[in-house]
C-alpha cells in the first residue's frame, strides 16, 4: 500500500534574504520561526524575542516599524495584514490573530467554515502586556498601553490604558488613576 502523503507549511527556517525588506540591525534569537517572508517587512533595529512565530501568509502583509521589540514565544498571522508601527514593545506570549473562521449554522464545523480576514494594527509607541491576545480587525491607538493578558477587539484609542477580557479602557495615559473607594 502507498505511503500517504503529508502537506506541510515548511519549516520556519529563513535566510535573512527572503524578507520583502529588512532593515539594518534586526535581532533574531535561537528558535524564532518565520512562515512567507517574502510577505513580512521589518524596518531597523527590530528585536524578534526567542521562540517567537512571524506566520506570514501567502496573501496579507506583516510590517513591523523600526526599533520594536517582539518577546519571547509571541505568534503573530498576518493573514489579514498586521501592521505594527515603531517603537512598540510586546512582551513575551503575546498572540496577534487576522483570520477567524466565520460561523455558517450548525451543519457544517466550524473547523471547515470560511475563513474570515481583518487587519489588525498597533500603532507608534504602543505597549501590550505578557499574554494577551489581539483579535482580528484591532486597533490599537498611538501610545496606548494592553494590561497583561487582555483580549483586545475592535478599537483602543491613543494613549488608552486598557485591561481584561475583552479589554476595557481604565484611563488615559497622563491622567491620575481614580481614586479607589476604601
Amino acid at each position: 500500500m502507498p505511503e500517504k502523503l503529508h502537506r506541510s507549511h515548511g519549516s520556519g527556517q529563513f535566510t535573512l534574504d527572503q524578507f520583502r525588506s529588512l532593515g539594518s540591525e534586526c535581532v533574531f534569537e535561537p528558535g524564532v520561526l518565520v512562515f512567507h517572508p517574502e510577505n513580512i517587512v521589518l524596518g531597523e533595529n527590530v528585536y524578534v524575542g526567542h521562540y517567537a512565530i512571524l506566520k506570514g501568509y501567502y496573501k496579507g502583509l506583516m510590517e513591523i516599524g523600526d526599533r520594536t521589540w517582539i518577546g519571547q514565544q509571541c505568534f503573530f498571522h498576518s493573514g489579514g495584514g498586521l501592521r505594527i508601527g515603531a517603537r512598540v514593545g510586546i512582551a513575551p506570549g503575546v498572540r496577534i490573530i487576522t483570520s477567524v473562521h466565520g460561523e455558517v449554522g450548525t451543519d457544517t464545523a466550524v473547523l471547515f467554515s470560511p475563513i474570515e480576514f481583518a487587519p489588525v494594527v498597533v500603532e507608534d509607541d504602543a505597549d501590550i502586556g505578557v499574554g494577551s491576545v489581539i483579535l482580528p480587525g484591532a486597533h490599537i491607538g498611538k501610545g496606548a498601553i494592553i494590561g497583561a493578558n487582555s483580549v483586545v477587539k475592535g478599537e483602543i484609542p491613543p494613549y488608552a490604558i486598557a485591561a481584561g477580557s475583552p479589554a476595557r479602557i481604565i484611563r488615559f495615559r497622563g491622567q491620575p488613576p481614580a481614586e479607589r473607594p476604601q
